[in-house]
């Protein structure tokens, strides 16, 4: 076990931030619709309107939330989201109508949303040579983190109890403060210097907000394998229920298991490029699998669908790392909050309209739809290597550069 542990000190602690912060919002995640229509009794539909309201809120949190954390200090931002969505799960747990509900939504998916944005300094700081490579590391922390919270509503989900679910909400809103209070335990980092040049200056970088939208199109997929495929599977195919939840059980050790070597080898802007048109590929081949799944007997079934599954998910895993690379890679020094928070608004579009896209194609449309969405991922792939050529080619200085403001101005 020690040889999974980051060195001791700050990269220690903000992996254990991570995994503590993650369990509880993995609660969440499983058990929050249910508690919402069950305990609070909200409509089904209120519920989605509700939630799709936070998350296009959330969105254009990120950029402030990173800028922040560049010009304030990184551990003080980052630990305030914390405690904002530690607030938010409290106020949840005391939600007694639509109106409460979307307030307090709203702010956990503020918080969800500024939190990667305002520790992405941190990142870069304790991250070493590599802060793509121990963002890898974080995201394997997160998926477990992820899953242990998933487990642990499990319970809750089972006895179906008000009770049960406010001891999950309320246990997701101390997790939040648990991990405020690790974050607080870690050195200060000392915002970098201003620099020269408009403030926003991440709006201002044409080459670098292409790769936002690229990426935004590409995080799509992050709804294929929880919205897309469980519908397929029950609705078109002979597949057994389990199979649903076997399918996130895949995904989930395949990526806590080979992100981080994945990452080892994705070091520079270009190499971060060429992994996005193999995860492209790898979309394109993954959707063709699954539209093959309806009318074949259930064991070529599941055959398939577990080789989908971890084509998908190597494709993800590419995708992640080629993400990493290229946003922290391409970010001056001083603005790598407000930059990570500009990548993190394509993210949050892509995961916010994945849901819609994905069942009008892939479930409404059928087999075809498969094959478009499919086709849509590797054109997408194959458009980000020239994309951050020209990045390269807009910077005339490093990539580690201390102002680049006067080249994108």
């Amino acid at each position: 076990m020690p040889s999974l542990l980051p060195d001791r000190g700050p990269r220690r602690l903000l992996a254990v931030a991570t995994l503590i912060n993650m369990t509880g919002y993995g609660v969440y995640l499983t058990a929050g619709v249910l508690y919402f229509t069950s305990i609070v009794r909200l409509p089904a539909a209120q519920v989605g309107i509700g939630l799709s309201v936070a998350g296009a809120v959330a969105l254009v949190t990120g950029i402030p939330a990173g800028h922040l954390a560049d010009r304030r200090g990184a551990r003080g931002t980052y630990a305030v989201t914390l405690l904002l969505g530690a607030a938010a799960m409290a106020g949840l747990c005391l939600a007694h109508g639509f109106w409460t509900f979307l307030v307090f939504a709203s702010l956990g998916s503020i918080a969800q949303a500024a939190g990667p944005a305002a520790r992405s300094p941190l990142v870069r700081e304790y991250g070493g040579e590599r802060p793509a490579e121990y963002r890898a590391y974080l995201r394997s922390v997160t998926n477990i983190g992820i899953s242990v919270g998933a487990l642990l509503a499990g319970w809750g989900v089972q006895v179906d109890s008000k009770s049960a679910y406010l001891l999950l909400i309320a246990g997701s809103a101390v997790a939040s403060a648990a991990c405020a209070g690790v974050v607080l335990l870690m050195p200060p980092v000392e915002p970098g210097p201003a620099g020269t040049g408009p403030r926003w200056i991440a709006l201002r970088d044409r080459p670098y907000l292409l790769l936002t939208v690229l990426d935004g199109v590409m995080a799509v997929q992050y709804r294929v394998l929880t919205a897309a495929v469980p519908l397929w599977l029950i609705g078109e195919t002979s597949a057994p229920r389990w199979s649903v939840s076997g399918v996130m059980l895949v995904n989930t050790a395949i990526v806590v298991l080979f992100q981080v070597r994945a990452s080892r080898s994705i070091d520079t802007p270009r190499a971060g490029g060429v992994a996005f048109r193999r995860a492209g590929l790898a979309f394109l081949i993954s959707c063709a699998l699954i539209s093959l799944l309806p009318g074949a007997p259930t064991w070529l079934v599941m055959a398939l669908l577990l080789a989908a599954v971890a084509v998908h998910t190597v494709g993800e895993i590419w995708q992640a790392a080629g993400g990493f690379e290229v946003s922290f890679a391409l970010a001056p020094a001083h603005a790598v909050g407000q930059y990570q928070g500009l990548f993190g608004m394509g993210l949050g579009l892509g995961t916010t309209i994945g849901p819609v896209l994905l069942i009008s194609l892939c479930i409404d449309w059928g087999r075809p739809g498969w094959w478009v969405v499919g086709a849509l991922f590797a054109v997408t792939g194959l458009a980000v290597p020239a994309t951050v050529r020209w990045a390269e080619r807009a910077r005339p200085l490093p990539a580690d550069r201390t102002d680049p403001a006067e080249a994108l101005a």
